[in-house]
């Protein structure tokens, strides 16, 4: 059965961005989800990488549960300020600014920019998928923006391209998104010693089968093998075609937004907001299958 065909069985319309990447469900309701209207939402998730679902009325066991059709979840890490998952739920991790009466953070990555990255690439094996899912959202700001490493590979000259096979990239587990030290991490000034794991830097997409670069983020990265000057020089050369503005698309978040990304294929990083104004997330992450691969 073709994708369109999916579709019109399921009842939805799939509406693309028009960017590298991203499209919109409508006609869907993520708490009651048939195995044909699933069915079409997988094969949009691969053809689009990066799904948007307005207007949910999500609690965390429904977010949970929706979760859970994709494959087997990662327990939430450990919050920034030594903090632990949430009682009962170990999945569900919060992404917040706010905080509790005795002036505690409810949830991680407070109010400022979170850089480029893919979530828990520091991991042997990292999550296939991410979802966000929007409780509050600030007036101005706290955008997400998104980035295909599809269109990173192919955009990369011939000559860069051909250089970045078969190279190998340490995915930093210093520092998380926000820029703050993971809890139990003694930060290091040197790349090459740092926490982390060592993934290709192409990589082929075990479903769509596609080549993509696997940069992770760019704090604290380093190809194996290189000097330091070297890894340098070559990453910041990759990276300054991996985030153009013409590979990405921003998502506005309204209350009620649901987004999941194919966590294998794409960077994400969020605009800051002001510290005054309240931003409360619920995430999940689906276990990756397999580490990535060449």
């Amino acid at each position: 059965m073709s994708s369109a065909e999916t579709f019109a069985q399921a009842g939805l319309e799939v509406v693309p961005t028009g960017a590298a990447l991203g499209a919109e469900v409508r006609g869907v309701d993520l708490r009651r989800l048939a195995e044909v209207e699933f069915a079409a939402v997988l094969d949009a998730w691969h053809t689009h990488a990066v799904l948007l679902f307005r207007g949910q009325s999500l609690t965390p066991d429904n977010l949970i549960g929706f979760s859970r059709r994709f494959g087997g979840l990662d327990h939430a890490p450990v919050q920034e300020h030594g903090q632990s998952i949430v009682a009962g739920r170990p999945e569900l991790y919060i992404v917040s600014n706010v905080l509790d009466d005795a002036g505690k953070p409810i949830g991680s990555l407070g109010n400022g920019e979170a850089v480029w990255h893919t979530d828990m690439s520091y991991l042997p094996r990292p999550p296939k998928a991410s979802m966000l899912y929007a409780l509050e959202i600030p007036p101005v700001g706290g955008d997400t923006h998104f980035a295909s490493m599809y269109a990173a590979y192919d955009s990369l000259p011939p000559a860069l391209r051909a250089r970045a096979q078969g190279l190998m990239v340490k995915h930093d587990g210093t520092y998380n998104s926000g820029g703050f030290v993971r809890a139990g991490v003694t930060p290091t000034d040197d790349p090459r010693t740092a926490p982390g794991h060592l993934h290709p830097l192409v990589c082929r997409h075990p479903e769509t089968g596609r080549s993509m670069l696997y940069l992770g983020r760019r704090r604290m990265a380093y190809i194996d093998g290189l000097s330091l000057p070297e890894s340098e020089a070559l990453l910041d050369e990759l990276w300054s075609y991996a985030t153009q503005p013409a590979l990405c698309w921003k998502n506005a978040w309204r209350v009620g937004d649901l987004v999941l990304w194919d966590n294998r294929c794409t960077m994400h990083r969020r605009d800051p907001f002001d510290a005054a104004a309240r931003r409360v997330m619920h995430r999940t992450q689906v276990k990756g299958e397999a580490p990535p691969m060449a």
